[in-house]
């Protein structure tokens, strides 16, 4: 039994609409040589097995189907005993694999869809179990209980959200901008941001190129796990397959980092140009409020601002002074993930003109007495909206 039956347990937890789970008994199982009948469920979950019946007879059961492992269905029946105050899980059928004297301490999951058809799982592994237990936050102790779906933890969700994700690919990598865009839907649907980030655009930067990176590397394990597994025929073999990866890490890391801050900007309804040209074929990666706007010679230079996008800064700083000719009076706004570089380096920064524009939590990680120099992205987003604005 694979660790995907954990997963598969945790998804059909999620989309049903109540859940049960208890580990095994020797009873159950029939390790005690007795002669029970079916699994014991608490009494906690009589409300998933018979909705809002009142059980009114001696003995109440009814018929329903159950889909196990995903795999194979069963009609099966629930069964209240009133007299022993027993409710029970019966009518397996022949050659029932689950339900043996060595699979006693399995965890047993049940999942109501509807009325009449639910889900069973049976998690034997140890990490199978482990991994369902740690995904809503139980305890061994806490099980022979109803689930409370509530307590699923974040990254559980963050998990399974991911693998959606992939699974619905079409293609081996999409292109940059549909993953950073679903970097941002997954973790606004696990952690409850908006759509616009303000929890603040600082956070929102790191979060949302944090969850990125976390995407991107699933879907490599995804697309590359059983080749790097399997081993290279050759070196020549081994470089190829290694510079594919480190091509494809380079580019998508710098496009990152301007398809977030463009989420950025446009929720704030920013108007901005992104990679527009300016002089000679430059192409600074954002300019305010367009392209059009700067190439109109009528249009005031203290209303037009530029903003470089580098995730690290330390050697390509210099690249973003000469990108718009109009602007070489004006600071040169520069975005980077980097953190900290040296205190002779901003000072050549400031020589130049360069503002580094950083997610505030980084700013501790440069020169304490030149960290005044730098600004946020908040601070940076308000100046270009004032700048917009006319004020």
């Amino acid at each position: 039994m694979g660790a995907e039956y954990s997963s598969r347990a945790i998804s059909g937890v999620l989309s049903g609409s109540g859940a049960f789970c208890k580990f095994l008994s020797a009873n159950d199982t029939g390790a005690t040589g007795g002669h029970q009948s079916g699994i014991l469920v608490s009494r906690s979950a009589i409300a998933l097995l018979f909705g809002q019946e009142s059980i009114r007879e001696r003995i109440l059961k009814r018929t329903v189907r159950i889909r196990w492992q995903d795999d194979f269905v069963t009609e099966s029946a629930f069964t209240w005993y009133e007299s022993k105050g027993e409710l029970r899980i019966t009518r397996f059928g022949r050659g029932f694999p689950f339900l043996k004297p060595d699979q006693t301490g399995a965890l047993f999951v049940l999942v109501r869809h509807s009325r009449e058809d639910y889900c069973g799982y049976f998690l034997e592994a140890e990490e199978d179990i482990e991994a369902f237990l740690d995904a809503f936050g139980l305890a061994p102790t806490q099980t022979n209980s109803l689930i409370d779906t509530g307590r699923i933890q974040p990254r559980t969700q963050e998990k399974l959200a991911i693998q959606e994700f992939i699974d619905g690919l079409r293609e081996d990598f999409p292109a940059s901008e549909e993953m950073s865009a679903a970097a941002r839907r997954i973790y606004e649907a696990v952690y409850g941001q908006s759509g616009d980030g303000f929890s603040g655009p600082d956070k929102s930067l790191i979060e949302w190129t944090n969850m990125e990176y976390t995407l991107f590397r699933a879907l490599e394990y995804a697309r590359y796990g059983e080749l790097i597994a399997g081993g290279f025929s050759s070196v020549e073999e081994f470089v190829r397959v290694a510079n594919m990866v480190l091509n494809r890490r380079k580019s998508r890391a710098g496009k990152s980092l301007e398809h977030h801050l463009c989420a950025i900007f446009d929720s704030r309804q920013i108007a901005y140009t992104a990679q527009a040209v300016t002089e000679g074929n430059k192409r600074p990666d954002f300019l305010f409020p367009s392209a059009e706007a700067y190439h109109d010679r009528s249009f005031p230079v203290e209303r037009l601002t530029s903003l470089a996008a580098k995730t690290t800064c330390k050697d390509r700083w210099r690249q973003v002074i000469n990108e718009a000719d109009r602007l070489k009076s004006r600071p040169k706004f520069l975005c980077t993930l980097q953190q900290g570089i040296s205190g002779a380096q901003m000072d050549e920064m400031q020589a130049e003109n360069v503002i580094l524009v950083v997610p505030r939590p980084y700013i501790r990680t440069y020169p304490a007495d030149r960290q005044s120099r730098i600004w946020t992205v908040e601070g940076f987003v308000r100046y270009v909206q004032e700048v917009e604005d006319g004020h």
